[in-house]
């Protein structure tokens, strides 16, 4: 009985909408264009009831306000990030839990783009929305925190179960292929991928959503533990270490 609603705005980011069919809710999941996502609404015959923030960054909260003088909806977000978020009711921090219509939603703190960053994961639904935390073949930068606290971040996602659906906020994925496989040249789930992408994007097609068990076999930020990426980076041993050193390569790539 849940809908989740998926459309561009912005440059590069998603929005997103989940609706409850039989409550009538609607969440919007952080809030790049608040135009956009009223629009959005609009058209599908919703009303946002609920924002859910990830994170306190401006193409993830600057429509707050907006869609609050429209719907007087609740705004949900992390706490550690309350202060910079517009329009906040409920502070959230990792392990609390939320409910949407007859769903449980389980909050995962994700911290290391910011300090607070939090994931929203349905388990009902096998789905979580995961901001920037974790990209398609790729993860968020590292604005706040360190590089052990995003691996760390980013292991509880990849524990979430393989059949997981991830919604992440920004169509990256194509630049982050160009990046993987020079790390990786011989993983062949990372060549299916690659060209798999190259294929969608040809068309204009979307790459977000993805999967966990996807990630697992191909993104080279979740497979820092791996010895073969170790020794293909030179970091043999050390998952923080490769995490690190993948980290800086891309961010000069």
């Amino acid at each position: 009985m849940i809908e989740i609603h998926q459309f561009p705005c912005l440059n590069d980011n998603y929005g997103f909408l989940l609706h409850d069919k039989t409550s009538g809710e609607t969440a919007a999941i952080d809030t790049p264009d608040g135009d956009r996502y009223l629009s959005e609404a609009d058209a599908k015959g919703w009303k946002i009831t609920s924002i859910w923030n990830t994170h306190w960054h401006p193409d993830h909260t600057g429509g707050n306000l907006k869609v609050i003088e429209a719907t007087d909806c609740n705004v949900i977000g992390p706490a550690d990030e309350a202060s910079k978020i517009p329009g906040i009711d409920c502070k959230l921090r990792a392990g609390d839990a939320i409910s949407f219509g007859h769903i449980q939603v389980k909050v995962i703190g994700v911290p290391g783009h910011t300090i607070g960053h939090l994931a929203y994961y349905l388990p009902s639904e096998n789905v979580a929305f995961v901001g920037d935390a974790l990209f398609a073949l790729g993860c968020g930068r590292i604005f706040e925190g360190d590089p052990a606290m995003m691996w760390h971040s980013l292991l509880k996602l990849r524990n979430l179960p393989f059949d997981t659906t991830i919604y992440c906020a920004h169509e990256y994925t194509q630049a982050n292929a160009e990046f993987a496989i020079t790390l990786d040249p011989d993983n062949q789930a990372l060549i299916d991928y690659c060209e798999e992408i190259e294929n969608k994007r040809s068309r204009g097609e979307w790459t977000v959503p993805t999967t966990i068990k996807k990630e697992m076999g191909a993104n080279p930020f979740l497979r820092c533990d791996n010895a073969v990426l170790q020794t293909l980076v030179g970091t043999s041993g050390d998952a923080v270490a490769t995490f690190a050193e993948i980290r800086a390569r891309k961010d000069n790539f």
